[in-house]
């Protein structure tokens, strides 16, 4: 049980929900979807659905799992047991560290605007991204306090920019410049099933607030508005943007930028304007590394706690910090970062961030179908039979769907990870019986 002095509000858990999900994706992702067409919106507007039936799933399972730390893990745990629950544990937990080697690279990418010796110096770049991983390490070892008020200052940062080309856009907006229905050249259905796709990993960070539940004020009514709210702000955020950047930017120019925001800021308030949205790119970027080390050190504290995980991993500092664990984390984003530096192994990494993918999914899958078991133990199924089915019933179909647009390769490499967690499980299993 967490201190007072290390305890997180609505604002701070809400600021982990949004800035976990929202990266330096969102900067790019409306180029990817302009070669679609208009219909990329539908996209949005279908996973976002997704995402909230899920968010509302979470967020009425962290009211009946009241202060226990772990998010997806304990809800697997809960409903399916120990093996289950070490899965979605195993997988997500790499998928975390993975995902900040990633996030590193990001910042560098959006550092080059600023640095341009960064794209030619590989060895600057990789410290300067080693640092990033480091500095944040270590601001999470300080706290999750601490961590989480420099959440807070990056979320608002990051938004701040998205929030002003949305507004003023508006202003600047032609029908003229709006795509067609469909440009892709592929059936509606098929371009469809792509964009819904892509804009899926956008909203991957939905569990965010569950995850240190036992770190926030008043969990049963603080993680569940953080959820909601985190995935709303989220949701209006990446669609109000796409259709802005729609009207703004003809359909040739978005489909080429590199950085569509940036472009769209020169238009509405010139070359500063550019490089204020380039900056909250970068920002963005380093907010959601910040965010995704303080998970990356939290999971697997829960699970060790259970002795599903080595104890090694629930060593707290006097700040309550889970110091070892985040530091093991990091070594290992380190570790895969530099792989990506090395000529020669970039397709290494591009196939360890395919095997993440659906351990990052999975979990979704799993917390889907375990709230109707969950609300019948806890005996709140009878009250609300009608709609925790159906709340259930759509978030695993919705998690099936998404698991299944991942890719086939995705599948099935990720379904090696899961598997390759199974000789731990048994080592774990015969350490807690010679206790």
């Amino acid at each position: 049980m967490a201190s007072k002095s290390q305890k997180i509000g609505l604002i701070t858990a809400t600021s982990l929900v949004v800035g976990n999900m929202i990266g330096s994706g969102i900067f790019v992702l409306p180029a990817t979807l302009a070669k679609y067409g208009s219909i990329s919106l539908l996209g949005w507007l279908f996973t976002a659905a997704g995402a909230l039936v899920l968010a509302k799933i979470f967020s009425n399972l962290s009211k009946v799992l009241v202060n226990k730390s772990g998010g997806p893990y304990v809800f697997a745990k809960e409903g399916f047991g120990d093996f289950i629950g070490f899965l979605v544990a195993w997988g997500y937990w790499i998928s975390c560290w993975v995902v900040n080697a990633g996030i590193a690279v990001a910042i560098i990418s959006a550092l080059t605007i600023f640095f341009p010796i960064l794209e030619t110096n590989s060895l600057l770049a990789v410290l300067i991204g080693l640092g990033f991983i480091w500095f944040f390490t270590w601001i999470n070892i300080k706290g999750v306090k601490t961590s989480g008020k420099f959440q807070v200052v990056t979320t608002i940062l990051k938004l701040l920019p998205l929030v002003v080309i949305i507004i003023l856009g508006f202003f600047f907006f032609s029908l003229d410049n709006f795509p067609e229905f469909n440009i892709s050249g592929q059936n509606n259905l098929q371009a469809f099933s792509a964009v819904a796709t892509l804009t899926l990993f956008a909203f991957l960070g939905i569990e965010c607030a569950t995850i240190p539940a036992e770190n926030v004020k008043n969990p049963e009514k603080t993680v569940p508005k953080a959820t909601m709210l985190g995935t709303t702000i989220t949701t209006l955020v990446y669609i109000l943007g796409t259709v802005v950047l729609f009207g703004i930017l003809p359909i040739d120019q978005l489909m080429i930028s590199p950085a569509p925001f940036a472009e769209a800021g020169k238009i509405i308030g010139g070359e500063y304007t550019g490089y204020f949205v380039a900056a909250g790119a970068a920002i963005s970027a380093i907010g959601a590394l910040n965010g995704w080390i303080l998970i990356a050190g939290q999971l697997p504290m829960a699970t060790a706690r259970d002795n599903m995980f080595p104890r090694v991993f629930k060593k707290q500092n006097d700040k309550e910090a889970p110091y070892l664990g985040l530091i093991i984390g990091s070594v290992l984003s380190s570790i895969v970062m530099l792989m990506n530096f090395s000529e020669g192994l970039v397709d290494q990494f591009e196939f360890i961030a395919l095997l993440t993918t659906l351990t990052a999914l999975i979990p979704y899958l799993f917390v889907a179908a375990a709230y109707v078991i969950i609300t019948i133990n806890k005996g709140v199924f009878l009250n609300n039979k009608f709609k925790i089915s159906l709340l259930s019933i759509l978030g695993f179909a919705y998690s099936f769907w998404a698991i299944y647009g991942s890719g086939s390769d995705t599948v099935f490499y990720g379904f090696l990870l899961l598997l390759a967690g199974v000789p731990f499980y048994v080592m774990m299993k015969w350490n807690q019986s010679k206790n």
